[in-house]
């Protein structure tokens, strides 16, 4: 059988990675049949990994680009290592347990939660990422167009759900109930992360409303991991180089 009819019948079999091996593979007359179909088999598992990873991440939408083994663990900032490898397993993920990031700004919390919600994606879980502002906006637009429940109903499938800034401004009423049926649908199902300035022993005057706050608080901090980061703005040590050059200064 001719090779471009071959290659292009792969491609028409949506079977691209093996296609391109192929190709590629033309020129090493040194491989049997076995080697060669094996070598194709990996290319095409690669080609669909790599594929299902690209859906994930364009799905999840993530808060800034990051990777779990690009954080930074020399600069002091209380992470907790042992906690920090436990969570690179995403084994909180198959337990269906949160997360929940504090600290100052510009200490790196929505950087590690992104590297988290990253990982996940390449362990193939679906996530879906919102900063808390942008979440009410999407929870309103939907209940304009009278789909609120079909988005409820996706939040609650992503296996790991990212609310990013919990805490910033006041809620309101209406939002906090939306954050309850959330987190409820949710519980003991799924995983979220939450990040926030504010500790979580300030969530509930957060919160204000007594027994809203303690309906989603039982849902989200009894089940989870804590990391309290500390520390200077990451932000300020960047910037610094630059004010310290005498060329900058005027």
């Amino acid at each position: 059988m001719l090779i471009e009819p071959m290659i292009q019948q792969l491609n028409a079999l949506k079977l691209h990675g093996m296609a391109q091996s192929l190709q590629t593979s033309l020129s090493n007359n040194d491989l049997d049949f076995a080697a060669r179909l094996g070598l194709m088999l990996e290319h095409e598992q690669a080609a669909r990994q790599n594929h299902r990873l690209s859906q994930r991440l364009r799905f999840a939408k993530l808060p800034q680009s990051a990777c779990i083994e690009d954080v930074d663990l020399r600069t002091p900032r209380n992470i907790d290592t042992s906690t920090l490898t436990h969570l690179k397993t995403m084994s909180f993920i198959r337990e269906h347990l949160n997360v929940l990031i504090c600290g100052p700004t510009g200490v790196g919390k929505s950087y590690l939660a992104s590297a988290l919600a990253h990982s996940a994606c390449r362990h193939d879980y679906s996530v879906r990422c919102f900063r808390l502002p942008r979440l009410t906006e999407e929870l309103a637009r939907h209940s304009a167009q009278q789909k609120r429940s079909v988005f409820l109903r996706q939040l609650a499938k992503a296996d790991l759900l990212l609310i990013d800034d919990f805490g910033l401004t006041p809620l309101t009423d209406q939002t906090k109930r939306d954050l309850l049926e959330i987190v409820d649908d949710r519980y003991d199902k799924k995983s979220t992360i939450i990040t926030s300035q504010l500790p979580v022993d300030q969530w509930h005057a957060h919160l204000a409303e007594p027994t809203l706050a303690d309906a989603i608080l039982d849902r989200l901090v009894h089940n989870s991991y804590r990391l309290n980061l500390k520390g200077a703005s990451m932000r300020k040590q960047k910037t610094a180089p630059l004010t310290d050059n005498p060329r900058a200064k005027t």
